[in-house]
């Protein structure tokens, strides 16, 4: 039975989607409004890595065009406090990581679902030309929650307890920041002012860092996200290196001033603000046929922890091969995939969630559970490696006493 498959949106979600049924002789049509040439030019498009469990997937759809051998980083790092003596601790990854700057990536696989075979329609479309492609496809998917695509699907207040962003965002490519002797991503926790994430990213440049400045709102980092890069690109310089020298010297440390600013100047840093929220999976047009929701358009996710287009990818690859198992897209089809993508999707929403909450509000327990892995390599390797598997976060995290027994397995017995 053949099957045609209409994408809306060429994000990491709708390519790997795309590329996955490209390989099962499935008919699909991607819909983006912008060419490769295009997002090539374009502003800085993300920040993100992409975890081992994405990676791995990526070599599967035959894509995995920077090899993690040479691009990627095996951990993290992590810096609580902005004083003289902060608490310090690193996790290994259970296998690398990688980021690659996204005005790369998403262009090439782009190229690579068009040259094996999948359709492109490149434009702008509305939700208001959504039912005209009905008739033309089996099963819509929706890949981007921008604009009024994201009003398609109503809002799951269940899991949805925020109605404004937590965090005021400051992200971008910059030079002039030293590479570390161990290419790790670090994590930088100030308390009560914000969070600052460094992710060796790769780039037409070469290697570069990327910076994810999660700014508190009252703080003064808020200045980071409020002021506009492109009014005077030399005082918001001057103002990131002071206040970078304030909260996160570890990484000032290693800045040249002369050299410090977004690569492409404006192209290279964005500013704003996510509120997280998770919408409804899917919505049924009048003739039957279904809009599934996936990504963004299903779920958006503060950045904190990096978990958008690594929860996005898993999310495309359960729906590609129930796509290929089913040969009906109804309400029966949508509880299949929702079943199998909902406990990733949701505990990288709820962890990501919680995590914010704690890093503002700093509750003993959260301050007791920093400081026992601080102490304890194996949990902290284990902290690192669950970046990977969400759910297994929120295994560990969802109640204290969740928490308490994890540290406790990682704990000897005393002699």
């Amino acid at each position: 039975m053949s099957k045609r498959i209409c994408i809306v949106g060429a994000g990491t979600a709708g390519l790997h989607l795309g590329l996955h049924l490209l390989r099962h002789g499935v008919e699909v049509t991607l819909f983006t409004e912008r060419t490769p040439d295009e997002q090539r030019r374009s502003k800085v498009l993300s920040t993100v890595a992409h975890h081992a469990v994405t990676v791995e997937r990526e070599r599967a759809l035959g894509v995995d065009h920077w090899p993690v051998e040479e691009h990627g980083y095996p951990g993290h790092q992590y810096r609580v406090g902005p004083g003289p003596e902060p608490t310090a601790f690193e996790g290994l990854l259970h296998a690398p990581s990688r980021a690659v700057d996204y005005r790369i990536y998403q262009p090439r696989l782009t190229e690579d679902f068009a040259e094996r075979g999948g359709e492109l329609v490149f434009g702008r479309l509305s939700p208001g030309d959504i039912p005209s492609l009905a008739s033309r496809f089996d099963l819509i998917v929706v890949c981007t929650g921008r604009g009024p695509f994201a009003e398609m699907f109503d809002r799951d207040p269940e899991h949805s307890p925020f109605d404004r962003p937590r965090r005021a965002l400051c992200a971008g490519l910059f030079t002039g920041i030293a590479q570390q002797p161990v290419p790790n991503v670090t994590f930088h926790i100030c308390p009560g002012a914000g969070e600052m994430i460094e992710i060796p990213t790769w780039t037409d440049g070469g290697q570069v860092m990327a910076l994810v400045i999660e700014n508190h709102y009252g703080s003064d980092l808020e200045a980071l996200a409020a002021t506009p890069y492109e009014e005077d690109p030399k005082a918001y310089r001057d103002l990131a290196l002071d206040l970078l020298h304030d909260h996160y010297p570890a990484c000032f440390e290693r800045i040249d001033p002369a050299e410090f600013g977004p690569l492409d100047g404006p192209r290279g840093i964005i500013q704003g603000a996510v509120t997280p929220v998770v919408r409804r999976t899917h919505t049924v047009l009048d003739d039957g046929t279904v809009v599934l929701a996936l990504g963004d358009a299903h779920v958006t996710v503060d950045p904190l922890l990096g978990q958008g287009a690594n929860m996005a990818s898993h999310a495309a690859w359960v729906l590609a091969e129930e796509i290929v198992r089913q040969d009906v897209f109804d309400r029966r089809f949508v509880e299949h995939v929702d079943r199998r993508r909902e406990d990733r999707v949701l505990s990288a929403t709820r962890t990501t969630n919680m995590l914010m909450e704690n890093l503002e509000t700093l509750p003993e327990d959260f301050l007791g559970f920093l400081g026992e892995l601080s102490r304890n390599r194996s949990l902290a390797d284990e902290f690192t490696k669950w970046f990977n598997y969400p759910e297994c976060f929120w295994d560990d995290l969802a109640d204290p006493r969740r928490t308490r027994a994890w540290v406790a397995r990682h704990t000897p017995d005393p002699v």
